[in-house]
């Protein structure tokens, strides 16, 4: 698996994912600025992805600020932690890095001012690794529901180059094809950054996983025949009753799914639910610029001047969505605020395999 993201020689390298599949190309990040500008161009994109980018942001950052002092260091971080948090409003992942780097050194405060800059770098590289082993757990509670001979679908992409490594929508197909079972995968293109194509497809094709490429308008037609059976995509943000925002397109994939009778799971990190919110009509939508939509590769496709509506996510409701595959187990999403509760007895409310 190529490596998304890196403290490589004091600098935050990232894999640009915008050349992909045609250049794999590295970008280093000198300042925070760099890594926000990157989080907001989508050279690094898929939520655990980007929380990690923000960490690893806030540790680069620290090191650029001169202070005698703890509370002169915080003062100093508060800008960073502000440029960071308003480059991608939907995916809750920047904001839970914020928050942890934030609670990390509230704990430290006593400490001197270099040593909690050189911690920082250490914390970010723990997110990094424990991603990574979060995505692995993910993959071994999901892939229970994979059975051999069985094609599975997703949409965008939630694989190793949104996360650490490894991937949470991917996850369990990785874990099933380690278990020596033979599967399918069919990839969403994902109007309109085309994520499912470019990335999808080129990083199950690296680790010869098959995989067939769709167009977003054709998952119905293949549903309807049965061929596919279960569906399986990432989150950028779900919420406390179980509503999930993930790329456009995830809810009426969801919906195809319930009319035909196939399950429809959610990968979800703990790192990306959000149990602040009651439901999915809080989270805030991203819409992004026009040229997403009226260009692909640079080349022009629409009429000039065309009013254009780009809405980066959406919200499937609960009620569309069989399981929520975290790190923890699998649960239906009327249980998973139970995950938030202290002395909840996981094991009695876990979905299991029939």
């Amino acid at each position: 698996m190529v490596k998304t993201i890196e403290w490589f020689d004091g600098k935050v390298r990232m894999l640009d994912q915008t050349l992909l599949p045609r250049e794999v190309k590295y970008i280093d990040c000198a300042d925070y600025h760099m890594v926000a500008e990157c989080i907001k161009k989508l050279c690094i994109r898929g939520a655990p992805a980007i929380g990690i980018a923000a960490a690893m942001g806030i540790a680069l950052g620290a090191q650029e600020i001169k202070a005698k002092d703890f509370n002169e260091f915080m003062k100093g971080l508060e800008t960073v932690f502000s440029e960071l948090l308003s480059t991608r409003p939907t995916a809750v992942n920047i904001q839970w890095a914020v928050e942890r780097m934030r609670k990390f050194l509230a704990e430290r405060k006593n400490g001197p001012v270099d040593k909690l800059k050189t911690l920082l770098i250490e914390e970010s590289n723990r997110v990094l690794n424990e991603d990574i082993e979060i995505n692995r757990a993910i993959g071994k509670w999901g892939s229970q529901f994979i059975k051999d001979g069985d094609t599975i679908i997703t949409h965008c992409n939630a694989g190793s180059l949104a996360t650490g490594g490894y991937g949470t929508a991917t996850g369990p197909i990785r874990v099933a094809v380690e278990q020596g079972k033979k599967i399918q995968v069919i990839a969403d293109e994902t109007r309109p950054v085309l994520q499912g194509c470019r990335l999808t497809a080129w990083e199950l094709m690296e680790d010869n996983i098959p995989v067939t490429l769709i167009t977003d308008n054709t998952a119905g037609a293949i549903l309807r025949t049965g061929e596919i059976k279960l569906a399986i995509v990432g989150t950028d943000r779900t919420v406390a009753n179980g509503d999930v925002a993930n790329k456009i397109g995830t809810y009426s994939l969801a919906v195809l799914c319930k009319e035909n009778g196939v399950p429809f799971y959610v990968a979800a990190p703990l790192s990306s639910i959000d149990f602040s919110i009651p439901s999915g009509e809080f989270i805030p939508i991203e819409e992004r610029g026009p040229e997403e939509v009226t260009h692909i590769f640079g080349c022009h496709i629409a009429p000039q001047g065309v009013k254009v509506r780009n809405l980066a996510f959406d919200v499937t409701p609960a009620k569309y969505v069989t399981g929520i595959i975290t790190e923890k187990g699998v649960f239906r999403p009327e249980d998973l605020h139970k995950l938030n509760e202290k002395g909840a007895d996981l094991d009695s409310i876990m979905l299991k395999a029939k």
